[in-house]
């Protein structure tokens, strides 16, 4: 006796699969971007703000904790010599940014003599680091 086996046509490629992968990867790719965000400045306790956004242009930060130590990209460096300092790593350019990452227990004082010992290394732009405040 013969077994007769009926063909059903053509294969065919099932789609849910395949898209199912091609979303998986995609926000495999998204969290691996947000992931390798740079991040050159210390911990600190940064104020809280609802309008507080990430300049990812800057190539610099300086920070400065409560003990008034201050920072640039994990350097520690004194108050006098910060101007200096900022205008080695610079290196001339008139659009380099900084990153201010400053703690919310420092002093006002003590913060504009920070931001203009980097204004005097002649970096005018000056961005102030915070929380994003997610209450609102």
């Amino acid at each position: 006796m013969k077994i007769v086996f009926e063909r059903s046509g053509k294969a065919r490629i099932e789609m849910l699969p395949l898209i199912d992968i091609v979303f998986l990867l995609l926000v495999f790719f998204i969290y691996a971007m947000l992931s390798m965000a740079v991040h050159r400045a210390l911990p600190v306790a940064l104020p809280h703000s609802t309008t507080a956004e990430l300049d990812k242009s800057a190539r610099l930060s300086v920070t400065v904790k409560s003990d008034r130590t201050i920072y640039v990209d994990k350097e520690p460096v004194s108050l006098p010599m910060l101007a200096e300092v900022l205008g080695r790593k610079a290196g001339g350019a008139g659009d380099t940014a900084v990153l201010l990452f400053a703690d919310r227990d420092l002093s006002y004082e003590y913060l504009f003599k920070v931001l203009d010992q980097i204004r005097t290394a002649g970096v005018t732009r000056i961005s102030l680091q915070a929380e994003a405040d997610e209450a609102r």
